[in-house]
């Protein structure tokens, strides 16, 4: 949280995410609290610009090796995803 991701990095891990683009936008209390539904996070665009003023609404974490990207959750599926080695 110390360091915002800027546009270059969030538009790196968009077009590499092995998972669905709106899964990097956490649906918790503050989701609602701004008011938002899964309309306002359809395109990637729409994630990006989203991350950028709200960045608190990244879900964590994000394990990049090489051009691959995950969501560390549920946690297994970190060691998975190392073990499967870089694409």
């Amino acid at each position: 949280m110390k360091q915002r991701p800027d546009r270059a990095t969030l538009e790196r891990l968009v077009a590499i995410l092995d998972d669905p683009v709106t899964d990097l936008v956490r649906r918790d209390s503050q989701f609602k609290k701004f008011g938002l539904s899964d309309d306002d996070v359809a395109t990637d665009e729409q994630v990006i610009e989203l991350l950028l003023e709200k960045p608190r609404l990244l879900q964590r974490p994000i394990v990049v090796m090489g051009d691959r990207a995950i969501i560390g959750r549920p946690k297994a599926r970190v060691a998975e995803f190392l073990a499967s080695g870089p694409a």
